[in-house]
């Protein structure tokens, strides 16, 4: 009997040693990571811009990173167009109002793992003050150990779509000057801290 409880008081620990050992922390590795918008202008050509200050952090318990948890915040003011007086405007309460509205954020509510490295996730999005439900895909683009650093490093693919009109954003511009459809690509490297 008394065996019998040490084994399993033995086995109980291993058990939480393990499901320890298994939480992970994706820290986004913001040298070798992008996040590019594109919108249509007058209808002919898109058109790319880009935030530069950002952070992403994505927590989980599982290799498959099917029960992860996805949190991103960008500064709206760190919007990028490559010319200061469009990004001025984009800024002012016509569009962003990034005085009032600082911070663009996205916190997952699912993630369902697809085919090979593919997964669907959903979570809120806040833009411009408004919160919304948006879908986005990921993909895992890859994985190894920086031979120099010896960190264990992710690559990860976001891609997703949402309508601007939606978040009250340039609710006066007509969708002939600028797409109320604006796309986003997010290439991100994450360094594993587990």
């Amino acid at each position: 009997m008394k065996k019998l409880k040490i084994s399993i008081i033995a086995l109980a620990v291993g058990l939480m040693s393990f499901a320890t050992a298994t939480n992970f922390t994706l820290e986004q590795d913001t040298v070798h990571s992008s996040f590019i918008f594109s919108v249509k202008h007058m209808g002919i050509a898109d058109f790319n811009g880009m935030f530069k200050k950002y952070d992403t952090k994505i927590t989980g318990t599982k290799a498959d990173l099917s029960d992860v948890v996805i949190e991103f915040t960008a500064e709206s003011a760190s919007i990028d167009t490559r010319v200061e007086k469009r990004d001025n405007h984009v800024k002012s309460a016509d569009f962003l109002d990034v005085q009032k509205y600082p911070k663009i954020t996205f916190v997952s509510t699912s993630v369902k793992k697809g085919k090979g490295e593919n997964y669907t996730v959903v979570g809120d999005f806040t833009l411009h003050g408004v919160t919304k439900s948006i879908t986005l895909n990921a993909e895992k683009t890859g994985e190894m150990v920086n031979p120099d650093s010896k960190e264990k490093k992710i690559g990860m693919k976001f891609t997703g779509e949402l309508k601007r009109k939606d978040f009250g954003v340039g609710e006066s511009f007509p969708d002939a000057v600028v797409s109320n459809e604006i796309r986003f690509v997010a290439d991100m490297e994450f360094t594993v801290a587990e």
